[in-house]
C-alpha cells in the first residue's frame, strides 16, 4: 500500500502484514488492501487526516461510497455504476478492522473504535450458534455505521452446470478442476494449493501410508504456496472423488506430461498454456476461466458457486448436516447456515404437493 506520493504507507502496510501473520488468504488481504487504501484516498481528497477521523467522517464516506459512480471501465461505457449498499457495508467493514488494528498500536483514539459498535443482544439464534454455558455469547458488538441491506440469494451452480461448464471447457486441466470442485465442494484456494501427494485416486491407498478407503483427495493448510493459495480451515481432511473426476485427473496427468516447464512443480494445477510455464496456476486465472465459460453457458459462474452447489446437492439428497459439514470443512455448525437455503426447485415441489392434495 502506498500513499498519494507512492511512498509505502507504514502503517497501511503494517496492517497487511498482521493480516498476513493471522494467515488470512491472499485474497482476503488483496480485498482489505483496496478497501482501506480506499478510505485512505478520501480522506486525502477530503483533507482529513485519517487519524483523527472521527463518527460523522465514517458515516460521509460510507454515503460517498454509494452515491458516487464508479470509475468508467472504456470509453463505450455510458451508464454509471454505482457501488451496492452491501459492497459499501464490506469497505466499511475493513476500514473498522483496520481502526481496530490502529488502536492497539495506539495510533488512534481507542475511544472511537469503541463507538464504531455497540453491544446487542441475539434473541434469535442462527442455526447451530453456541451461546455458551451461561449464555454470554448471546451478546455480540454489532457495527454502527452501516446500511440496512438484506440477504441476497445464495447462487450456487447445479450439477447440470458443471456438465456443462465441463462440456465447454477446452483443456484437460480445466474439465478437471471444474469436475473437482462440483464433485468435493473444496474452496477454490484448497484446489490451488493441492499437490501431487494429495491425489489418492487409487481403490487402495495403503500403498502410499493411507488408510483411507476408495479414492479421494487429502485437503491441508500450507503457508508456503508460490501461487498464495491457502485452505481456510486450519484442521486437514479428506474429501472422496467420484471415478470421472478420476478419469478427468488422468486426462490432465497426460495433457501435463506434454509441456516439459511443468515437471519440476508439485503442485496439482499448474499453468501449461501460458507463461510462465509449468508455475502453479493463481486464482485469476480460475477466476477468468469460469468468467469465459459462463458467458459461453449463459449462466454467472464463479469458483465459489460450486461449492454451494455441491453442498445444496448434498443437503437436498438427504445427507446428514454433520457429514456435509465435515466434507465443507467446517469447524462450526453455525458455518453451514448459508448452505442450508431452499432451491427454487424445491420451493415449487412445496406449493405443488399441497396443490395436488388439496
Amino acid at each position: 500500500m502506498v500513499d498519494s506520493q507512492y511512498r509505502l504507507h507504514k502503517e497501511g502496510c503494517l496492517f497487511l502484514a498482521s493480516l498476513r501473520t493471522l494467515g488470512r488468504s491472499v485474497n482476503t488481504e488483496r480485498a482489505y488492501a483496496t478497501r482501506v487504501a480506499l478510505y485512505l484516498t478520501w480522506c486525502d481528497v477530503e483533507g482529513l487526516d485519517w487519524r483523527r477521523t472521527g463518527m460523522l467522517d465514517l458515516a460521509r464516506f460510507l454515503r460517498w461510497l454509494v452515491d458516487v459512480p464508479l470509475p468508467e471501465r472504456g470509453a463505450s461505457s455510458t451508464t454509471p455504476r454505482f457501488r451496492t449498499q452491501k459492497t459499501a457495508n464490506a469497505v466499511m467493514t475493513a476500514v473498522c478492522e483496520f481502526f481496530r488494528f490502529a488502536a492497539r498500536e495506539e495510533w488512534i483514539d481507542p475511544v472511537l473504535v469503541e463507538r464504531m459498535s455497540t453491544p446487542k443482544y441475539l434473541h434469535w439464534l442462527p442455526p447451530g450458534f453456541e451461546t455458551g454455558e451461561n449464555g454470554q455469547y448471546r451478546r455480540v458488538k454489532a457495527k454502527m455505521i452501516k446500511f440496512a441491506v438484506g440477504e441476497d440469494p445464495v447462487e450456487s451452480l447445479r450439477p447440470q452446470d458443471i456438465e456443462t461448464l465441463v462440456g465447454l471447457a477446452s483443456h484437460a486441466r480445466d474439465k478437471f478442476l471444474i469436475a473437482l470442485l462440483g464433485c468435493t465442494g473444496i474452496r477454490i484456494g484448497e484446489a490451488l494449493g493441492l499437490r501431487r501427494e494429495d491425489m489418492h485416486f487409487l481403490a487402495d491407498s495403503q500403498a502410499l501410508g493411507c488408510r483411507q478407503p476408495g479414492p479421494h483427495i487429502h485437503v491441508r493448510r500450507r503457508s508456503d504456496n508460490a501461487n498464495g493459495a491457502l485452505a481456510k480451515s486450519r484442521y486437514p481432511r479428506t474429501v472422496p472423488v467420484v471415478p470421472n473426476v478420476a478419469a478427468h485427473y488422468t486426462d490432465y496427468q497426460y495433457e501435463r506430461d506434454a509441456v516439459p516447464e511443468a515437471a519440476g512443480c508439485d503442485m496439482v494445477f499448474v499453468n501449461l498454456f501460458q507463461a510462465p510455464l509449468g508455475h502453479p496456476m493463481k486464482y485469476s486465472s480460475a477466476k477468468e476461466l469460469f468468467d469465459r465459460l459462463g458467458r459461453a453457458a449463459g449462466i454467472t459462474a464463479r469458483p465459489h458457486m460450486a461449492r454451494h452447489g455441491a453442498a445444496t446437492a448434498w443437503i437436498r439428497a438427504g445427507v446428514p448436516v454433520d457429514v456435509v459439514r465435515e466434507l465443507l470443512g467446517h469447524v462450526s455448525p453455525a458455518s453451514l447456515a448459508p448452505y442450508l437455503h431452499p432451491t427454487g426447485e424445491d420451493l415449487r415441489a412445496a406449493v405443488e404437493l399441497v396443490a395436488v392434495k388439496g
